[in-house]
């Protein structure tokens, strides 16, 4: 993954498109969330989250997304041990598992990007706290989005929480700048030490995703070319917000 992506800030016009487009992937999501139990089929999510982003007048971001060969799909359907980039198909939910939805919607030339995990029926106490300590994390982490403040105070506070909680951050995929592109700069791991890395600037908009695991750091790309695992194949859990960063408090862009 590359760590030089152009940082491009944002007019108060410009947050306000992002916050449509914002808004339409944030119904998207919602729509999916409402089909989550078992027996459902990753494609039938994927086909709810299309349905929204298109009745909007928008298109899925994710949809043929460069990469090993393009993105099939228009949202990512990650369950278990696959923490990012699961690609839908005709595997059905069963209860107990967990998954993580993330979306990205194209509107008028701006990208919304956000994520959740969710339990299917009733999962352990494992998968509920790994679930709540995931979310805390981005809330923690947004908390220091703030103008004058460094990359490095996001990372330090999403990694000191989750490994305080006796879980694990992924090192090798990061939040990310988000705008008329999905991916700008600058990259914002999950791990750091404060007061290090790029100044934040108001007008900066940034998609902040903790990802974490149970056992272990460490991934593995499974052969689908797309779908990330945790090598040791214990649970894992996303979150996401696409974020605006003001001269007050940080603006969350992905809200319905």
């Amino acid at each position: 993954m590359s760590w030089e992506r152009n940082i491009v800030i944002k007019s108060p016009q410009e947050i306000a498109a992002l916050r449509e487009s914002g808004r339409i992937n944030a119904m998207a999501l919602d729509a999916v969330r409402k089909l989550i139990h078992p027996g459902v089929t990753t494609a039938e999510l994927d086909a709810a989250a299309e349905e929204v982003i298109r009745k909007h007048g928008a298109s899925p971001t994710f949809k043929g997304y460069p990469g090993p060969y393009p993105y099939p799909a228009s949202i990512c359907v990650s369950i278990n041990e696959q923490l990012v980039h699961g690609i839908p198909g005709k595997r059905k939910l069963q209860s107990g598992d967990i998954l993580s939805v993330d979306c990205g919607t194209t509107f008028e030339g701006f990208v919304g990007d956000s994520a959740f995990t969710s339990g299917v029926g009733d999962i352990s106490p494992q998968a509920q706290r790994l679930i709540e300590v995931t979310e805390q994390a981005l809330f923690i982490g947004i908390r220091q989005m703030r103008a004058g403040n460094r990359v490095g105070d996001i990372s330090a506070a999403i990694q000191t929480f989750v490994e305080a909680a006796g879980f694990f951050v992924t090192r090798e995929y990061t939040g990310h700048g988000v705008g008329r592109q999905m991916h700008e700069g600058p990259q914002v791991p999950n791990y750091g030490i404060a007061g290090r890395g790029q100044l934040l600037r108001q007008g900066m908009t940034i998609a902040l995703e903790p990802m974490v695991l149970v056992g272990t750091a460490q991934t593995r790309v499974q052969p689908d070319k797309w779908t990330v695992v945790s090598s040791d194949g214990s649970l894992t859990a996303h979150w996401e917000h696409s974020v605006a960063i003001t001269d007050g408090e940080p603006v969350i862009l992905t809200l319905p």
